[in-house]
């Protein structure tokens, strides 16, 4: 199940397209112009040592890509794999450098024009976190979160203790002989 996703151009002035998807019981929305292709939930390979959202990393031909938890990284639990689970394969900038990565969704659900006057800002207040969120689309009489993948992806957002640590500052420690 591999879907390539093309930029698709709206003739509107500023509506922007948004792809939707489920994760535990919410929609969310990203971009599209972010969004690489979505693959079939397959086996994962976890690392040691990663923080608890980054669910382990998958070979994309060839490439180590990481796969975040969007329902940990959010401190809301672990997902679950489900029949619909897959991953959608992201462009993010990471501090300032290229990276891809994947996130976990329970269900994809479809590509969405939202004009840039159906965004609203995210409200402060309560325990509402709005560092992933860039705003709040109206889709359908409802309210969508509009995720900032490149936040998401960003180490520098991420807790102290649970940045990742680049490995090639890592000593390699010896084996016995």
């Amino acid at each position: 199940m591999q879907k390539n996703l093309a930029v698709v151009s709206d003739d509107a002035a500023q509506t922007s397209q948004y792809l939707t998807f489920e994760v535990g019981n919410e929609t969310y929305s990203i971009g599209i112009r972010g969004i690489k292709e979505i693959i079939e939930y397959g086996k994962l390979t976890t690392v040691p040592m990663m923080p608890s959202f980054i669910r382990g990393v998958i070979n994309l031909r060839g490439a180590v890509v990481p796969v975040l938890d969007l329902l940990a990284r959010f401190g809301q639990g672990r997902s679950e794999t489900q029949r619909r689970t897959c991953i959608v394969i992201v462009a993010a900038d990471n501090g300032g450098e290229p990276s891809d990565f994947g996130i976990l969704v329970d269900a994809v659900d479809e590509v969405v024009g939202i004009p840039a006057a159906d965004i609203e800002p995210v409200p402060c207040f309560g325990s509402m976190d709005p560092r992933f969120i860039v705003g709040l689309g109206k889709v359908a009489e409802r309210f969508v979160a509009i995720l900032d993948i490149d936040r998401i992806a960003n180490s520098a957002h991420l807790p102290a203790q649970t940045r990742l640590v680049s490995t090639d500052r890592m000593p390699v420690p010896a084996l016995p002989a």
